[in-house]
């Protein structure tokens, strides 16, 4: 809609999990650095956490370019909420078939595809996005899955979800998981200087050659978003959409509290803070 009026090759601030666009905070650096950490020295169980839209899937999307034969990967992206069996989904993940036969058929298909695969590559690795959505039971289940009736460890396990994962693996009955994870992160939201950079990435990376976000805006989006990447790139959006109906060059203070005023007035959910005070000059 707006691209080509502010030359832009793509929408800067899609709200999908595209590697292209990761800025690699301090944080999310680090996070990223435990995942690979966790794949390349096979130790044990992975734990990265952090509130919605803070970047986590789109961490996982880079670390699964990044990987090379080596490493056979399965991804689980959405965790069940029914009492299926973990195996069928641990089966589905890695492409194998899993609709019919008994949980002792079943067993026998995985474990025979995990040891093949692990004589193989010497590394079989299940991710698990948003496991905050498993109880301790499907957790034990992932646990004894991974042991697959030998002493080794033939399946590493990264899980990545919300911080209400850390809770349930802090609960009562989660020793022996707990004691598996050997690297854990919990990533937080974007400080107000890393949002500055965070900006600019995403613009660049879009095709911007100038600046389309005065420094007091890229303030106000950082701060009524509460520095969450996900809901940063919705307003931030929505600014370029209202400066776009202007036809203005880029967007200003006026135009963010504008949309933080109409999104308070005519959103379905409302605002999350009053407009704000903006310092200095238009």
């Amino acid at each position: 809609m707006y691209e080509s009026y502010f030359g832009l090759r793509e929408k800067p601030f899609s709200i999908l999990p595209d590697p292209r666009f990761l800025y690699f905070s301090r944080n999310h650096q680090m996070a990223f650095s435990m995942l690979e950490y966790g794949i390349i020295n096979q130790a044990g169980f992975t734990v990265v956490t952090g509130a919605i839209g803070s970047g986590k899937t789109t961490l996982i999307r880079q670390l699964l370019g990044c990987l090379g034969p080596d490493v056979r990967t399965g991804l689980i992206s959405h965790t069940p909420r029914n009492n299926s069996p973990m195996l069928q989904w641990i089966l589905m993940a890695f492409n194998q078939p899993f609709e019919e036969g008994s949980y002792a058929g079943l067993y026998k298909r995985y474990s025979e595809f995990v040891t093949s695969e692990y004589e193989r590559h010497g590394r079989v690795v299940l991710i698990v996005d948003e496991a905050q959505n498993l109880d301790a039971e499907r957790l034990e289940e992932l646990r004894m899955l991974s042991n697959v009736n030998t002493d080794e460890m033939m399946m590493q396990l990264i899980l990545v979800g919300q911080p209400e994962l850390r809770a349930t693996l802090q609960g009562p009955g989660m020793e022996q998981f707990a004691q598996r994870v050997s690297s854990d992160f919990n990533l937080p939201a974007l400080q107000a200087t890393e949002a500055m950079f965070y900006f600019d990435h995403r613009l660049r990376v879009a095709g911007c050659e100038r600046e389309l976000f005065s420094n007091e805006a890229k303030r106000m989006i950082h701060e009524d978003s509460k520095g969450v990447p996900r809901l940063m790139n919705v307003l931030a959006d929505r600014c370029l959409v209202y400066a776009y109906a202007e036809e203005a060059s880029m967007v200003t203070p006026r135009i963010v509290n504008q949309v933080i005023a109409d999104r308070a007035q005519h959103g379905v959910f409302g605002s999350r803070v009053e407009a704000m005070p903006v310092a200095g000059t238009i």
